[in-house]
């Protein structure tokens, strides 16, 4: 498994401003988590989608193609890290 947290640059009020994903061996987001503005943090795995948030339905890809691209700013995180964020999350809405 690896962990990123990518921060996605723009002014957009409902669009979240941070991801965070879980990707398995296979490339596919496991678990993915989205932090927004006002400072909700909302979480998805493949039991738990919404409208609001889900995991991609194709492969991520490397990561240095996602920090490549200006709108981002891409990091490989701890395992740790991402279980916090994950702990203090709720799933797709619910508060």
């Amino acid at each position: 498994m690896e962990y990123w947290k990518v921060h996605w640059l723009h002014d957009f009020d409902v669009e979240p401003v941070t991801l965070f994903s879980e990707i398995g061996e296979d490339g596919y987001e496991v678990r993915k988590i989205q932090r927004y503005r006002d400072g909700r943090l909302l979480k998805a795995d493949s039991s738990h989608e919404t409208g609001e948030i889900g995991l991609s339905e194709i492969p991520v890809g490397p990561i240095e193609a996602v920090a490549a691209q200006p709108e981002f700013s891409a990091f490989v995180i701890s395992r740790d890290e991402f279980e916090d964020v994950w702990n203090r999350a709720h799933f797709g809405g619910e508060q």
